[in-house]
């Protein structure tokens, strides 16, 4: 059996935040101007499986009503907690975590938080990382890159720009 693919697509603050200091995701949306499609609707369409940090589990739960309902969702936690849409909680490393997804059926997962990316990073598990740099500097909040891992270097896939100001690295793993 091969693992999974594994792939993560962020919005970022220009200082390196994923979310505000209380975990606030509203600044990814206050941008003004038109509406732009930076390609998350194609993104999240080609992937058959979420797995999620516990803390942003935490946050998405108290949306008006749960963004995920067409996908099977993982969350990666050491706590216990009650699965209120049909989630599975799983503890382990990435590579069990991977394979248990693996084992069953996943072929390309979504991977979401700040601690859970740099986790699958760390651990050389993650394929593809988009990450959409907003024009805001927040100051203070949740950083994209958590922790110390290893060095690694990644292979630029793609860039744009939009008229908003944001823009959009796309990278992938590099084979040494």
């Amino acid at each position: 059996m091969d693992r999974p693919a594994t792939a993560a697509f962020l919005g970022m603050s220009l200082d390196g935040f994923i979310a505000g200091p209380h975990d606030e995701l509203d600044w990814l949306e206050r941008g003004g101007g038109p509406p732009e499609d930076h390609g998350f609707t194609p993104f999240f369409a080609s992937v058959d499986q979420l797995l999620v940090g516990r803390r942003t589990w935490e946050v998405v739960q108290r949306f008006p009503t749960w963004p995920y309902a067409a996908k099977a969702v993982a969350v990666l936690t050491r706590r216990p907690g009650e699965a209120r849409h049909g989630e599975r909680l799983l503890a382990g490393s990435p590579g069990q975590v991977l394979e248990a997804l693996g084992r069953d059926g996943a072929r390309r997962v979504y991977v979401d938080g700040g601690a859970v990316v740099s986790q699958f990073l760390a651990a050389g598990l993650l394929d593809e990382l988009t990450i959409s740099i907003l024009p805001v500097v927040l100051g203070a909040g949740i950083p994209l890159f958590q922790g110390a891992g290893p060095e690694r270097w990644l292979s630029l896939q793609g860039h744009q720009a939009w008229p908003s100001g944001l823009v959009q690295l796309r990278y992938g793993r590099r084979n040494a």
